[in-house]
């Protein structure tokens, strides 16, 4: 079985191609089940994401095309979420939609009133200037708290931090197991992501190390290629499904209408 579930559209503004494209394309990767989660509307950055008045038009868009092509693939829909520790950020009738699945990211550190996108290249250059290793542990903190709203089915990218090969000096496993254990308490899944491999780290999301982590404390797994344009559907699937395999992993969830189903891949 394979399957993809972390997918974006046009609507976020920083995604390329049509809604149906994507889905004629992971029809001929023989994608099983291909799931839609785009950048869900929220109170910062609106140019990164879609306009809470797009929801119905984006919901409703991929229920028609999930019925036009429902002889071919099986398509899910749902949305990724920014977590933002002031909740003001955050639209509640995302966090309350009807829709398959949340995957829940971490795009920001908040440091007294700002918010730091540190996966923006603009903000590279605070990298420069703070702890590297109090980043990366305000960023799990932040992964923990986010885990802990009980709001989402899935951890987005779960080392996302890295992206610019800014890495701890202190063990990576050690700043983020207590974030896991909260992942594996919470009940949620873990996304590994390829799309850190089109990145400046060269490495999906998580490391294996963290991976090795995620099979020792028995979190369960889904597959997502985080496709921003048609030739980025499925990318790095091989390489991410055969570290899974090789770690100790052999079956894959995936949601519909927020229940979980596992499958083998």
């Amino acid at each position: 079985m394979r399957i993809d579930l972390h997918n974006h559209t046009s609507r976020c503004n920083h995604a390329t191609g049509t809604t149906e494209e994507y889905i004629k394309r992971a029809i001929e990767l023989g994608i099983d089940i291909y799931g839609f989660s785009d950048h869900a509307p929220m109170y910062y950055e609106p140019e990164y994401r879609m306009s809470i008045s797009q929801k119905s038009e984006y919901e409703k868009e991929i229920l028609n095309l999930k019925e036009k092509y429902k002889n071919n693939i099986d398509i899910r829909i749902g949305y990724e979420v920014d977590f933002m520790s002031n909740p003001k950020y955050m639209e509640k009738s995302i966090l309350e939609a009807d829709v398959d699945y949340l995957i829940g990211s971490v795009h920001f550190i908040q440091e007294k009133n700002d918010l730091w996108g540190f996966d923006n290249p603009a903000y590279i250059k605070y990298y420069e200037t703070k702890n590297i290793d109090k980043i990366w542990e305000d960023y799990f903190e932040a992964i923990a708290a986010m885990v802990k709203t009980n709001y989402f089915n899935i951890v987005g990218h779960l080392d996302l931090i890295k992206v610019f090969k800014y890495l701890p000096k202190k063990d990576i496993r050690l700043i983020a197991k207590d974030s896991m254990k909260e992942i594996k308490k919470l009940g949620m899944v873990l996304e590994i992501n390829s799309a850190g491999l089109r990145k400046p780290i060269k490495e999906q999301y998580p490391s294996k190390e963290l991976l090795e982590l995620a099979y020792e404390l028995d979190i369960p797994i889904t597959f997502g290629s985080d496709s921003h344009s048609i030739e980025q559907i499925g990318f790095g699937y091989d390489e991410v499904s055969l570290l899974a395999k090789s770690i100790g992993y052999t079956e894959v969830v995936s949601f519909k209408n927020k229940d979980k189903s596992i499958h083998k891949f």
